[in-house]
């Protein structure tokens, strides 16, 4: 998420194109259409072709000047600078009302100020807007060619139910990743012949730093494309039906269809529900009509309705029927295996497929078919369609504005044991006062890191949650706010969002029959966003109101930090609680000027200013240059610096380290995220790859190496691990660029290099799976807390899959500094140690552990008593050099801002 600056010229750009399609002059008759071989060579779908982005966005300009139903709009600018386009296509005369046509959306979608007859009425007036995306995933090739040509047909059919579709709806289409498909589509189409073409060893992620997930961060927005998409979403067209394109089907299955499995997320609306299986079930309905069989439904494939992260999940939050399909194809022909539980006609696939060779175009030739279902089930319910959108937002308004319990499995599950009587005992105790759901969150600017709930505010923003902001101070309840606090009411059209961004999940416990291991989720079972922040906000159960004003922008630019300089000052203290502290002190480091931190809390300020700050704070010694940095970054950033007039001792000084980022050929998630987040926060690094490390000599290039999750391989690896996409020899005609990142992670020559470079000094942090195997190579006195007897309990006993849990932090280590004492942790599936008795002796100290028996903040955590007095992170000398290990996912997706810390504290000399 960017400051104000940066938001404001986004809107700008996007009002500005938005604009300059809604103000179209009256459009021409269309004569003659190009097709895509005439424009490409080739057809969308011949084997082995794939169109890139250039050459598909090329021809959506040529198709707008050739078609009056085509327009194009650049939503915005990608993470490499392209233009992201989204075609808008309906009847000439329907783009001649276009901006009518988005405020009836609008209004309805929001549902304020309007009475259910004034909805009927524009829902009677209105077209139906769906969206209709592709090349998210871009290694997932259909997408984007089949996205091109579903445009050229609806550009140039002339079939009576293509004009019904033109003239009942009007279609975004959206190339969601156009960097990837450049990236793709130029590897595969590299090699001259055809034959030898492939996509494996792809060198580098499809989108820069997240890569497949592009699509788990749509909660977030951190990324341009993401901004993007979600400003079109929730801010200008609000559509009524999504579809968002994958591969690859499940198989011996061509395509899965919604409906999906159950858990769907208790915080949506009934209709919400209704409406997926709806349309799931017309787009099954077309392709048994068509002839086209394979395709399944709810249990026939992995996906549920109870994550909120990617497109099509945040959608339904909103209120937006947003359905996904999943289908095989390639541009090299495939087959469809032989499934032979598959061949039998069931209620979740109706129509089998035969085991057969398999080409790309069949797969578009489906996607056009499922493409045009949905647009049917708009064009043919688009009242109900507009209006249901309406109902859904006027009901979460109604929600908000009176007494509501969302359902509790678990909760209620304990209060009928506990609760002795009848029927209407239980479910009174069940619903009582206060299980109630909030009215409202008041987040308060007088938090130690008010700036980090900022970033959390414009992540609500930027998916169009309506955010209220206080004028002056006021009280609720008896509690004083200060003035600038932000206010979010539950009484709002997106209430589901809003309630899933603050509110704990709580998953059930699925086991398919007694005794049997448990189902896992599509994604994560608890990502409650608030938590991860770390922030500190009030859940309100009353009605309340005060000196508010809504707050407009996308981005919220932070308050102006001060920078206080009393006569005499001899330098500057700085909050070590704040995250952007960290970027302040990486730009002063930067600029030659000594920062020191102190190893106990110290007071500061004077009068009725004076505070204490905990351990890790920062000192600045006065001169010019510090005086200056704070200055500009107290403007841009928010951070404040408290003057003191006399100099503090025993402060221990601070480098600037030279860190390495391990990443591998082909990249890495999780170290992509790791990437974008040491880039938000002015870290120096470089990247780090196996050759460079089995070369040794660390310690003359680096102070301080970080691996992620998957990064260091098992003392039990038959010498290569740290993935490099299941690729092992390097690919013919490899650019010289690659040449230096291609290998993996060895036990034989890599393991022996990083304990040299810790023997000499240097300090590593290791995450998950990294942090288990670093910590045998190296034979520390850790064990595994999750086992018994040495054998790991199994699911049936112990079982956490994504999910937020609290941990007691020692805030007096140098890696705890600025944390809280009990901070919330995304854990999934992580591994928890347990210390040896001679840990101690060793070296070996333990910075985060799980203090009580039910730890679970949000999610699902089956036998959560298990990790009692389970250790999440530990530091370990080791000769003159030391080693962070923590189980928990620190950086999950740049999600758990309220976990940085542990990485940043590390990073310095």
């Amino acid at each position: 998420m960017r400051h104000a600056a940066a938001s404001l010229t986004a809107l700008s750009l996007a009002s500005a194109s938005l604009a300059a399609v809604l103000t179209a002059a009256p459009l021409a008759a269309q004569g003659h259409i190009t097709t895509p071989r005439e424009a490409l060579g080739a057809n969308f779908g011949d084997d082995y072709f794939l169109a890139n982005y250039q050459q598909i966005s090329n021809y959506w300009r040529t198709l707008e000047k050739e078609s009056p139903r085509v327009k194009l709009q650049v939503m915005g600018k990608t993470t490499e600078g392209r233009d992201q386009l989204m075609v808008i296509v309906t009847s000439p005369e329907n783009h001649r009302n276009l901006e009518r046509y988005r405020q009836i959306a609008e209004r309805l979608a929001k549902a304020e100020d309007l009475t259910d007859d004034q909805a009927r009425a524009l829902a009677r007036e209105g077209k139906a807007v769906v969206w209709i995306d592709g090349g998210l995933h871009a290694t997932e090739t259909l997408g984007a060619q089949q996205l091109g040509e579903t445009v050229y047909q609806m550009a140039s059919r002339t079939d009576a139910e293509t004009q019904r579709f033109l003239d009942d709806v009007i279609t975004l289409f959206v190339h969601a990743n156009p960097d990837g498909n450049d990236l793709v589509a130029d590897w595969y189409m590299r090699m001259s012949d055809p034959k030898e073409r492939t996509l494996n060893g792809l060198p580098r992620l499809y989108q820069k730093y997240i890569g497949h997930d592009n699509n788990r961060e749509f909660f977030t927005s951190t990324q341009k494309e993401t901004e993007n998409i979600n400003r079109v979403l929730y801010h200008q067209w609000f559509p009524q039906l999504l579809y968002n394109h994958h591969q690859s089907g499940p198989a011996g299955t061509v395509v899965y269809s919604p409906p999906f499995r159950d858990p769907y997320n208790y915080n949506l609306d009934p209709a919400m529900l209704l409406g997926i299986q709806a349309l799931g079930t017309a787009m099954h309905t077309r392709l048994a009509i068509e002839g086209k069989p394979g395709a399944t439904m709810r249990a026939g494939g992995p996906y549920d309705g109870w994550w909120n992260g990617g497109i099509r999940n945040t959608a339904t939050f909103h209120n937006t029927i947003a359905v996904l399909t999943e289908m095989i194809g390639s541009p090299t022909p495939m087959r469809i295996p032989l499934i032979a539980d598959r061949q039998v006609p069931r209620g979740d696939l109706a129509m089998p497929v035969a085991p057969q060779e398999w080409h790309l175009r069949q797969s578009v030739d489906y996607s056009v078919s499922l493409n045009r279902a949905v647009l049917d089930h708009a064009s043919r319910l688009r009242e109900n369609l507009l209006y249901n959108i309406y109902r859904m937002g006027k009901n979460s308004i109604e929600r908000g504005s009176r007494d509501t319990w969302t359902p509790n499995p678990r909760r209620d599950a304990e209060v009928a044991k506990r609760v002795k009587g009848a029927d209407s005992l239980i479910w009174a105790a069940q619903h009582a006062p206060e299980y109630r759901d909030p009215r409202g969150y008041i987040i308060p600017s007088d938090q130690p890191d008010f700036l980090t709930a900022i970033k959390f505010i414009n992540g609500l923003r930027e998916t169009g949650i309506t955010v209220q902001r206080a004028t002056q101070s006021f009280a609720v309840n008896g509690k004083s706010y200060p003035a600038g606090s932000f206010v979010v009411q539950t009484a709002q059209a997106f209430r589901p969002h809003v309630i899933d961004m603050f509110e704990p999940q709580v998953h059930p416990d699925v086991f398919p029959y007694p005794g049997s291991p448990p189902t896992p989720p599509y994604d994560n079972a608890g990502w409650t966003w608030a938590y991860q922040m770390g922030i500190r906000f009030d859940r309100l159960l009353e009605p309340f109101s005060g000196p508010f004003i809504p707050v407009t922008d996308w981005n919220v630019a932070p308050p102006a930090g001060s920078v206080s300089a009393p006569s005499g000052a001899r330098g500057y203290w700085i909050d070590p609680r704040v995250n952007d502290a960290f970027t302040v002190v990486n730009r002063l480091l930067a600029a030659k000027v000594p920062v020191s931190r102190a190893p106990q809390a110290v007071t500061v300020g004077t009068g009725r200013d004076t505070r204490t700050l905990p351990a890790g704070a920062f000192w600045v010694p006065m001169n010019g240059t510090a005086t200056a940095v704070l200055r500009a970054a107290a403007t841009e950033l928010g951070v404040s610096a408290t003057g003191a007039s006399q100099a503090p001792s025993g402060t221990v000084p601070l480098r600037a380290a030279r860190i390495g980022l391990w990443d591998t050929y082909g990249g890495s998630m999780p170290s992509g995220w790791t990437r974008w987040i040491l880039e938000q926060f002015a870290y120096p690094f470089r990247r780090v790859f196996a050759p460079e490390i089995d070369a040794g000599n660390l310690r003359g290039t680096y102070d301080a190496l970080v691996f992620v999750e998957g990064a260091i391989p098992g003392v039990q690896a038959s010498g290569r691990g740290g993935g490099s996409g299941g690729v092992l020899d390097e690919p013919p005609n490899l650019p010289a660029e690659y040449k230096g990142q291609f290998g993996r992670m060895s036990v034989d020559r890599s393991l022996p290099a990083l304990r040299t470079f810790i023997e000499q000094g240097g300090t590593v942090v290791a995450i998950g799976s990294s942090a288990v195997n670093l910590a045998a190579y190296l034979q520390l006195p850790i064990g595994n807390h999750l086992a018994k007897d040495g054998t790991p309990y199994p699911r049936t006993q112990f079982y956490v899959p994504g999910s937020v849990l609290r941990m007691k932090v020692d805030t007096t280590s140098s890696a705890g500094y600025g944390l809280a004492g009990q901070t919330d942790v995304f854990f999934d599936a992580s591994p928890v140690f347990s210390l040896g008795a001679d840990a101690a002796s060793r070296g070996v100290r333990p910075i985060a552990w799980f203090d009580d028996a039910a730890p679970l903040r949000s999610g699902w955590a089956w036998g959560q008593e298990l990790l009692q007095h389970g250790v999440a992170a530990v530091e370990a000398r080791v000769g003159q050099g030391r080693v962070l290990l923590y189980g928990p996912q620190i950086t999950q997706r740049a999600q758990p801002h309220g976990t940085f810390k542990f990485l940043f504290n590390a990073l310095y000399r």
